[in-house]
Order: C-alpha cells, then structure tokens, then sequence
C-alpha cells in the first residue's frame, strides 16, 4: 500500500532565516493524523539561510540523523564533539542519556537538508556523533546503505550506526534507470530532486521534489526514474 504526501500538503515553517516543510507533526505544526510512521516520527526538510542556525538545545532518546543536500552545517555538542557536515556526507546523533548541541550554517551558501528523527531502541546509552561522506555510486538495481541498526551491517565503515532496527538508503538515479529494492519493515519514501515512480505490485505513484510517500503491507517495491532524481528510503518498524 502506498500513501503519497505531496509537497504541498507538507506543514509549513517561516521564520526568515528558516524555511521548513514538515512531514510529521513539529514544533507549531500539529496534525493528530500526521504524529510519525511506526519508529520514525520527524521529518524536517529545511532552509537556513548563511550565517544562521539552531543555538543550543538539548535533546534525549533520539536518534536523529541530518542528511544534507547542499551547502554544509557546523555541529557543537556538550560531549566535546565539533565538526562540519557537507553536502554528500550525512551524520548521525545518538542522543542517549543527554547532549545539548548546536547546528549552523557558517558558509556563505545557502544550507538545504533533510533532519531525521528515529525513536530509539535502548534507552539512555552514552551520546554518540559521527559523520561520513557518502559516495552515491551507481548501483545497479540497488541503492546504498547509508544508517543501520543491524548488527550484521556494523562490518562495514561506510555506514553510520543507529540505535533502532531500522535502515537508511540513498540513491542518485539516472533517468529511464529502475530498482527494485526489498523491505524488512514498512518504508518512508523522500523525492529529494526530479521525479520518479514507486510500485508496490498494486498502485504506482509519481513522486516529484519534495514529495513523501508511506509503503505498507509489501515485501518489495519498485522505483523507476522519469527523470535524474535523488531520494531518500527510510526502512523502520
């Protein structure tokens, strides 16, 4: 089953420096019927203008992930962690016990991104930071692991790990190019850029920029790029 959430059907955030479209219920943005997606309960696609960010804040039992499109954001926390995160690369902020952080956008371009929050797992474990680049390589019919809870992932350095049962993917398509991908749980689809279509065997839709889509109830979807396209696959419980 597949449920499309178009952009424009999105909540809205305005505040000058920030431009945020919600997927899930945030901040002033309230919908009963929009609260998560099983583990998986916000999804910012944000804005920030140069020289602007989120001062310090804290956050607890989350594991919140920033996957960045363009520009590059500067991150500080209260567990002596600092570094930037630039487009191509993707980071991961295991919240634990308790860490208070900062998010800028020190350069002189604009900083586009989508932030990610997971429930967690297991309660109270030691906050944890980390960022990789991430290479976007041409799979064919398959797209790249990003972020897992899997031990059986934890092998391999190039993947970031969360603290929930729950996998992340990405994937630069080119135009005409198709995948076919496996689910072990429900997924949450993102159209970061162009157009592509998602099939569950049943019903196709057509993603466009800044779309959603909610897949349920399959073993397997299929996803084929009308244009060159990027997106996001969020596997979760």
């Amino acid at each position: 089953m597949i449920k499309h959430i178009q952009h424009s059907q999105l909540g809205r955030g305005e505040h000058g420096w920030l431009s945020s479209r919600f997927h899930f219920s945030f901040a002033n943005y309230y919908d009963p019927n929009r609260m998560g997606f099983g583990k998986l309960r916000v999804i910012n696609d944000d804005l920030i203008k140069a020289g602007y960010g989120f001062d310090a804040h804290p956050h607890r039992n989350m594991e919140i992930i920033t996957y960045v499109r363009s520009g590059e954001v500067s991150h500080q926390d209260s567990q002596g962690n600092k570094g930037v995160t630039k487009a191509g690369e993707v980071q991961v902020m295991s919240a634990g016990s308790g860490i208070v952080h900062s998010e800028y956008n020190l350069s002189l371009d604009p900083l586009v991104l989508y932030q990610i929050w997971i429930e967690t797992e297991v309660n109270n474990v030691t906050p944890r930071w980390q960022t990789l680049p991430f290479t976007n390589k041409e799979q064919q019919n398959k797209l790249s692991l990003l972020v897992s809870g899997y031990q059986a992932d934890q092998y391999n350095k190039q993947i970031l790990s969360i603290n929930q049962q729950a996998r992340i993917f990405t994937g630069r398509l080119t135009k005409g190019s198709r995948v076919e991908h496996p689910l072990d749980h429900q997924a949450y689809l993102l159209a970061a850029e162009g157009q592509f279509i998602v099939a569950d065997g049943v019903k196709d839709e057509l993603l466009n920029k800044g779309d959603g889509a909610e897949v349920t109830a399959v073993k397997t979807i299929i996803i084929e790029a009308v244009s060159d396209c990027e997106l996001l696959l969020i596997d979760t419980p």
